[in-house]
């Protein structure tokens, strides 16, 4: 899957404890991310907050 430059920017913040996955998921909201890439970064299936 190819990734939009936001998703990085999403990952590295996940990745090092700065945001949670309710800042992930917003992220989805905001369409910085997709679906797909939220389940990818966070290894869970993504509920609508």
């Amino acid at each position: 899957m190819e990734h939009g430059a936001k998703f990085y920017k999403v990952k590295n913040y996940y990745d090092r404890g700065l945001w949670d996955e309710t800042r992930v998921a917003n992220a989805v909201l905001k369409g910085w991310i997709t679906v797909d890439e939220y389940e990818e970064i966070v290894g869970k299936k993504y509920e609508e907050v």
